[in-house]
């Protein structure tokens, strides 16, 4: 089976304490693992002005999460990330080699 890289962009509600908003991206790094992905790599980009509102909020969390993985894993993750009451937005995309 070959294996994909991904980049996983998330906004986390940046109304959140500290410790809920790593829980969150902890979930996010197990589900990637759970699915067979390998995490490469967690880019924390902190608190930002969103270009838009949303759900009534002006800034988000940045986080990027870099994994390698078989291409039907980011369909799962997306699946069960849409779900997850701390994020506001997330972005799976396949990086070219």
């Amino acid at each position: 089976m070959t294996m994909n890289k991904y980049e996983l962009a998330l906004v986390i509600n940046a109304k959140l304490e500290d410790d809920a908003r790593a829980d969150a991206v902890e979930k996010v790094k197990e589900l990637i693992e759970r699915y067979g992905g390998t995490i490469t790599d967690v880019d924390e980009w902190g608190k930002k002005r969103l270009a838009y509102e949303i759900q009534k909020m002006r800034e988000g969390y940045y986080y990027f999460i870099h994994f390698d993985a078989a291409s039907d894993c980011p369909a799962e993750i997306e699946r069960r990330v849409r779900i997850m009451e701390p994020v506001i937005r997330y972005l799976c995309v396949k990086q070219d080699a």
